[in-house]
């Protein structure tokens, strides 16, 4: 029996919300199956959807095996085009799961956990951006199960802003906002701040000592990440350590040669691989694997939705190492409308491995429909700042 060989890709997008769009990627092979993936950038999709149709030709007609192969991140892809190849390659990995009646993470390696450990961004569900408007969100994770928590409270913050009057005032509200979630959460809860890029050495240094009541579990991206910043970044990575937290980032890195380059550089504790954007599953598990070579941890950044989750689930469960998984915390019940055939039910705060039955995730036509695409500002995430 000939390998079945990819017949039609097109992307879809799901309007989640004022800020979220839902990127896919819909993938159908000869024999009528069809895999998804997700790119999820937010404000980019008419350009990932145009990206999207200016590259797929060369990819028809390839076996799922010849795809798996051939479509590899470099240097030269960029962020828009590493979505466009990540989400294809979830797809790829979902295609051969179901021709071989198993479960993805199976395709990928041995198994190593039943379950993954997650982590609540609660920063969306927050639209009360006050100590006690986090602390609300978080209160309301915390009775679910989780017990750690990520919040990017500096608002309007920039590198260039740091030293006016109106810098402090947003650095200042955000080490309030982290405080107070110390204070609510208790002493067992895991906290993290995520900067996102928004700061200059010295303060950012600065808001790290002021947060030392805080007992932050990591600092997250708090400068951005260029090869001008690195003797800064070790310096921030030294500060961090001495208080007992982790400096964690690479959220938006692009292939193994990238994360390979951080490590080699000694700057992160954690590094944050997003199946989206570092080159999809096979490309993720390498980074996870070279991490735990470089003593680094692995926790895979995801304020994604539910095909990023679903993925990202699958490489977890077979990292050599896996320290936690993000998840984006009451942004949508589309999530539960949209997926359809596996379970993303938090339980004590982690996912477990699918059941037998429950390999295979769909989208529902009709959500996908009746949340069409809608103009959303780009994220933070996809422009740091220079």
């Amino acid at each position: 029996m000939n390998s079945p060989t990819l017949t039609h890709i097109d992307s879809q997008v799901l309007h989640v919300s004022s800020k979220t769009n839902w990127w896919f990627v819909r993938v159908r092979d000869s024999s009528g199956a069809v895999g998804w993936g997700e790119g999820s950038l937010n404000g980019w999709e008419p350009i990932l959807d145009a990206l999207t149709e200016h590259l797929r030709d060369p990819w028809l007609g390839l076996s799922l095996e010849q795809a798996r192969q051939q479509l590899q991140v470099a240097p030269a892809t960029g962020l828009l085009g590493a979505c466009v190849l990540s989400a294809v390659l979830q797809a790829v990995l979902s295609l051969q799961a179901q021709h071989a009646g198993r479960a993805p993470h199976e395709l990928l390696g041995a198994l190593q956990r039943q379950q993954l450990p997650l982590y609540a961004n609660i920063n969306r569900a927050t639209l009360e951006r006050s100590p006690a408007g986090f602390v609300a969100t978080a209160r309301r994770a915390q009775a679910q199960g989780y017990n750690g928590f990520k919040a990017a409270p500096f608002d309007g913050l920039t590198p260039a802003l740091c030293a006016t009057p109106a810098g402090r005032q947003r650095i200042d509200h955000g080490i309030d906002c982290m405080l107070a979630l110390r204070e609510a959460l208790g002493p067992e809860a895991r906290i993290m701040v995520d900067c996102h890029w928004r700061f200059d050495e010295p303060h950012a240094l600065q808001t790290l000592r002021a947060l030392e009541p805080a007992r932050l579990h990591w600092f997250e991206c708090p400068l951005a990440e260029t090869r001008a910043n690195w003797p800064a970044m070790r310096r921030l990575r030294a500060a961090a350590q001495a208080q007992g937290v982790l400096l964690a980032a690479a959220e938006t890195q692009v292939g193994l040669a990238s994360f390979q380059t951080l490590f080699d550089e000694g700057l992160y504790d954690v590094v944050m691989p997003d199946v989206k954007y570092c080159g999809g599953p096979w490309e993720m598990l390498q980074i996870a694997q070279r991490a735990a070579d470089s003593g680094v941890q692995f926790s895979p950044h995801n304020p994604s939705g539910p095909v990023c989750t679903w993925h990202s689930l699958q490489v977890g469960l077979v990292a050599p190492e896996c320290a936690m998984l993000e998840v984006q915390f009451e942004e949508s019940e589309l999530t539960e409308q949209v997926s359809l055939g596996v379970d993303l039910q938090a339980r004590g705060g982690c996912l477990h491995r699918p059941a037998a039955q429950q390999q295979v995730q769909r989208l529902e036509p009709a959500v996908l429909a009746a949340h069409p695409y809608q103009r959303v500002p780009p994220g933070i995430d996809s422009q740091p700042p220079a």
